[in-house]
Order: C-alpha cells, then structure tokens, then sequence
C-alpha cells in the first residue's frame, strides 16, 4: 500500500534532493516589491516637491501637537537627497539621512539571502534590531523637540 506523503501530488520521496533555485521568485518577491516601491515614492518625491505648503498634508502629531515625530521632515529630506542636496536634507532630518544608507545596505542584503535562499542573520532574527529601533526612534523623537537645532526647519 503506497504512503500518502509520496502520492500526494507534488511530494517528494523522502531524500530526495531540491532543484537548486527553486522558489526563488516567491522568495526574492517581498524585498524586489519593497525595493520597487521605494524607488516609485523617491520618485514621486523628486518629481512634486513636499516643500510647497499642503503638497503632502501634514503629519498629524505635529498638527495636533505641535511636536515632531521622528519622521518628521523626511519627506522633504528624501526629496532634498533625491536632488543631491545632502545639508538640505540633513538640516531637515538628519537621522533619516543618517538611516537611508543603512536600510539600503540592509535591502541589499536581503536581497542576497532570498537570492541564495539564505537564513536572516542573527541580528536581523532577533528581536534586539526592532526594539533598538523603537528605543532610538523614541530617544529622537524627544531630543529632537527639546534640543535646538534637531528640529525641521
């Protein structure tokens, strides 16, 4: 009596070896989508400027607070970067110009893995990167209205 797990349709014998690459589409899919939809924003930010009142609307707890949220002024940072503007951009946001070359370095080597098929890296596996994340976001979000000059201007 045959086994039900080698009848199934699309089950292997038990050993048997996987066709190098396969899979690879569905894995290289979430960080080419991502990748894909950052390069369509910065683009949109390039082509319409967020410098013009109204342009983007305006964050919401700066509109009802009258405080900056740590993304605040990013989105007219990445339009000062798209333009090769980096003090603009600095002046504006600079832990989003800090981070921007990061996330990119981190995209890439997402890419590489689902590329290779690979496992996250410790770091990237854990729970220590958001929670470091979350802990800096917060830090800045605070400094940045307390302490002159970290402000958007």
């Amino acid at each position: 009596m045959p086994s039900d797990t080698t009848d199934a349709p699309g089950a292997e014998a038990p050993g048997a070896s996987v066709r190098p690459g396969a899979g690879r589409g569905r894995r290289l899919a979430t960080p080419l989508g991502l990748g894909a939809a950052a390069i369509v924003g910065t683009t949109v930010l390039a082509t319409r400027s967020p410098h013009v009142p109204g342009s983007y609307g305006m964050c919401p707890l700066l509109a009802l607070t009258g405080l900056q949220c740590a993304a605040c002024g990013a989105l007219r940072a990445t339009h000062d970067l798209a333009h090769g503007d980096v003090a603009g951009a600095w002046s504006l946001n600079p832990l989003w110009v800090a981070a921007a070359p990061v996330l990119v370095l981190l995209w890439i080597g997402w890419v590489r893995r689902a590329w290779r098929g690979d496992r996250a890296g410790r770091l990237l596996g854990s729970t220590a990167l958001p929670v470091v994340t979350g802990a800096v976001l917060v830090v800045y979000s605070v400094l940045r209205n307390v302490v002159p000059g970290l402000a958007a201007t």
